[in-house]
């Protein structure tokens, strides 16, 4: 079985946010799935996707204070201006992070840990909405 999907995610404010369940209900097909892949590809490049805690909001906050911190919008080497101060942190955050997942499914289900959820790094201030790419493969 292949079944691809496009997801569109709303604009959010930047950080980390929890996408977990919109994926999920975004394909019924994986209901369909005993064993297979779910390939997951941000079609943005100033937004990540990572796999991360799912329980603890916190950690989100960390993570984004943490990055703003190592990536800060007032770099003077940065020649990339043109689209305001934190498009360029934007890009290398997505960088370091991805803008890709590859997940197993087992049983119909992702496989994910107990305290593993999806997330979508949301990098700039008024980044707008995103477009996600699912593509299953699997056999059921």
């Amino acid at each position: 079985m292949w079944h691809q999907e496009e997801i569109r995610l709303p604009a959010v404010a930047r950080g980390f946010h929890l996408i977990t369940e919109r994926v999920k209900s975004a394909l019924p097909e994986l209901a369909r799935c005993r064993v297979g892949l779910l390939h997951l590809q941000l079609q943005h490049t100033s937004a990540s996707l990572t796999l991360n805690e799912n329980a603890d909001p916190d950690v989100r906050h960390d993570l984004d204070a943490f990055l703003r911190r190592l990536v800060p919008g007032d770099l003077p080497y940065f020649r990339h201006v043109l689209e305001g101060p934190d498009d360029m942190p934007a890009h290398v955050i997505a960088s370091l992070l991805g803008t890709q997942l590859t997940l197993a499914v087992r049983d119909g289900r992702l496989t994910l840990g107990t305290w593993q959820g999806l997330w979508l790094g949301e990098h700039r201030d008024h980044g707008g909405p995103r477009r996600l790419i699912a593509t299953l493969q699997g056999d059921g």
